[in-house]
């Protein structure tokens, strides 16, 4: 069982494009969000500071428009995680309606050498939690 995390936003005019919809580069800047607060989520009780993520990777599949005025909720969990790579993957809503799908490939890094850092044990069990 995947552990969903939820997170909300309101469609601002700053969000929007010339279309009048929501723009594709704020949906990078929301998983950027939702990511950062997840891990903070995760991570309450031991913030693992010795580690930082940094993005490889984004796949995104806009599938209908969001406009002003819309609440968007985003739903995240974790997916496959091996070496110092882990997947995140997102859906944001409007109501019940699908509106966009993300994957995003995150690498961890050690925060003083900036090199990749193994995913072991100590961050599994913080990227899933319900294991």
């Amino acid at each position: 069982m995947k552990s969903v995390f939820e997170f909300k936003f309101k469609v601002k005019s700053e969000d929007l494009d010339d279309l009048n919809h929501v723009n594709n580069v704020v949906y990078v800047k929301w998983m950027d969000t939702v990511a950062f607060e997840h891990w903070t989520f995760l991570t309450k009780e031991d913030p693992l500071k010795q580690y930082i993520w940094v993005v490889l990777k984004h796949e995104i599949e806009y599938l209908k428009q969001a406009v002003l005025g819309d609440k968007i909720t985003v739903k995240t969990w974790v997916g496959e995680t091996r070496g110092f790579k882990s997947e995140r993957l997102m859906e944001f809503y409007k109501n019940d309606e699908l509106l966009v799908k993300a994957k995003t490939v995150w690498g961890m890094l050690d925060k003083k050498t900036y090199k990749p850092a193994r995913i072991r044990e100590d961050v599994l069990a913080v990227l899933y939690p319900d294991k």
